[in-house]
Order: structure tokens, then sequence, then C-alpha cells
């Protein structure tokens, strides 16, 4: 991507990350809908070798371009009637539903716990032509006021069981009545059915599983629907 194309604010940005990481785009296709994401191009130099699924207290979850974001951006950008509606991504990290989601026609908000991030969704954002899409600071612990979403969205957010229920006290703070929840995750990731056992007690689930083979290896991702019970 020709870095001159950008806005000035997002490219004085993108000028100080590159000061910081090696900085690549990867453009991620929608039917006719193209997604720009910023992200580090040299994973395995900032990364060192750590895993993901061994010790997540260690691991920097927003630098990768996880495979349950890109199955989550794919269900959002499908969501028919998204015009005039609200879409809230929590633990977004680098952002791809939320932005997909935006393509699509939500009006949407982009979260996360760093500056550093924001940076990246900023740019991500203006480089995909959605000026409209807000990057905004969310603390679990300490959620500020907004105004209610129809759907809230989250890929790879379940990574430490103490953050379970600050995370549902995000969603029963933010969602509507009638709004719905959509989660994506590694089949691997453990704490997912602990947390969907909390959940449960509020919350109506459905999930379903995709499946599908990358580098040779067969990777399972599970996106769970959840809707207030009446």
């Amino acid at each position: 991507m020709d870095i001159r194309t950008l806005p000035e604010k997002e490219r004085e940005i993108y000028n100080r990350l590159r000061k910081k990481y090696s900085l690549t785009f990867d453009r991620l296709k929608f039917g006719e809908d193209t997604v720009r994401l910023l992200k580090v191009d040299d994973l395995e130099e900032l990364l060192d070798g750590k895993d993901p699924f061994a010790n997540v207290s260690e691991f920097p979850f927003w630098v990768k371009l996880w495979e349950a974001a890109i199955i989550l951006a794919y269900t959002l950008h499908g969501i028919p009637g998204a015009e005039g509606k609200r879409l809230l991504e929590v633990g977004a990290g680098l952002g791809a539903p939320g932005l997909a989601a935006a393509v699509n026609g939500f009006d949407v908000t982009i979260t996360d716990y760093e500056d550093v991030i924001l940076d990246f969704q900023r740019v991500s954002a203006a480089a995909s032509g959605l000026e409209e899409v807000k990057c905004s600071m969310l603390d679990w612990l300490n959620p500020p006021e907004m105004e209610q979403f129809d759907v809230l969205a989250g890929a790879e957010v379940l990574f430490r069981e103490e953050f379970f229920q600050p995370l549902l006290d995000v969603f029963n703070k933010y969602l509507k009545k009638d709004g719905l929840i959509f989660l994506a995750h590694d089949a691997r990731r453990q704490s997912l059915p602990k947390f969907l056992e909390l959940a449960g007690k509020d919350y109506e689930i459905a999930g379903k599983a995709q499946k599908f083979r990358k580098d040779g290896k067969d990777v399972t991702i599970i996106v769970n629907r959840l809707r207030k019970k009446a």
C-alpha cells in the first residue's frame, strides 16, 4: 500500500509505529469489500517463541491476526440488515472483525486496552477508507459510559479466568435488551467451556464449529452466539 494515500494524522501514526516495528498490510477480501489490516511483519522476532496456549500471561495477544478473528470477520460481514445498527468489538487487537462489520454497514466501535493497539486500528481503518470507525480504550474493570449496542463481538478474548466476570459485566452494560453477542475462539482454548458455563446463567448460547486446514494442520474455530434470556 502507498502510505502517502493515508490521511495526515494516520500517516503520522504509521511513521511513529514504523520506528518500533517492522510493518506490513494484510488485505482481507469479503466478497466485493476489502479491508486493509496493519500488522507486525516479523512476529517471530517479537514473540520470541511464546506459545499462546501454554502461558497466556506472557503472550501479547494483540499482535497476531488470529484464525478466530478472520472467521469472526466473515461472520459479521455476513449479517444482514446491518445499516443503522451499532456494533462494539471488545479485546479487538488488530480489529479485523470490527472493520469487516464496518464495511457491512454497522456503526462500529473497536476497543482494546493499550494506546499502541488503538494506533494499529486507526491506521487500518483509515487504510480501509472507514473514516467513521471509532477506536476507543476499554478497561473491562472500569468500563466507561457508552450508548448500548445491537451487537457485541470478540475473538480470542477468553485468556484469563479472573476476567470472565468483568467481561460478562461489560456485556450486560453495553448490550441492548434484544442484542446479540458473537464470540470466536480456537477449539483448543481451554477457558472457553468454563466461560460459557458461567455465561449460560444469563444467556442462551448457540455454537457452530468451523474446520479448515492451515499449514498442513487441522484448525477448528468455535463461533458462539449469545442472546439474553427473557
